[in-house]
């Protein structure tokens, strides 16, 4: 649908709003380039769309400056406190998992080979200073 001709607002369906959203929210797209490329008028328009049909959570006063051209791998949306506080928990629980196998290896190490590992302090080295 790259027409580029002017279209009024009776023309937009449901479904074609939620195709430019997707676009814009992707990264396809930014909703100016979304604008210019379907002939939509209104210099609001397509974000009035995003508020409405997008993803984002508006009611947090995020800005439309958030969503920038770029590709989705670099878009980054701000996190509501609480998607941050979920993030930072599965992270943390993660980070957990991974030290509680470290211990276990090392528990390994020791009791059936008798490997003793010893945890270097940081900035210190084990060797002795040559003199």
């Amino acid at each position: 649908m790259d027409t580029g001709a002017k279209r009024s607002q009776r023309d937009y369906t449901l479904t074609f709003k939620l195709s430019v959203v997707d676009q814009v929210e992707k990264g396809e797209l930014s909703y100016k380039e979304a604008q210019r490329r379907y002939g939509i008028q209104g210099r609001s328009t397509v974000l009035v769309w995003l508020r409405k049909h997008g993803r984002q959570d508006w009611s947090q006063g995020a800005s439309i400056r958030t969503l920038r051209t770029r590709p989705m791998d670099e878009l980054t949306l701000p996190l509501t406190p609480e998607q941050r506080i979920k993030e930072l928990e599965e992270q943390l629980a993660l980070a957990n998992q991974k030290a509680k196998f470290f211990e276990d290896v090392v528990d390994v190490l020791k009791n059936d080979y008798g490997v003793s590992i010893v945890k270097k302090r940081s900035g210190k080295s084990l060797r002795k200073p040559k003199p």
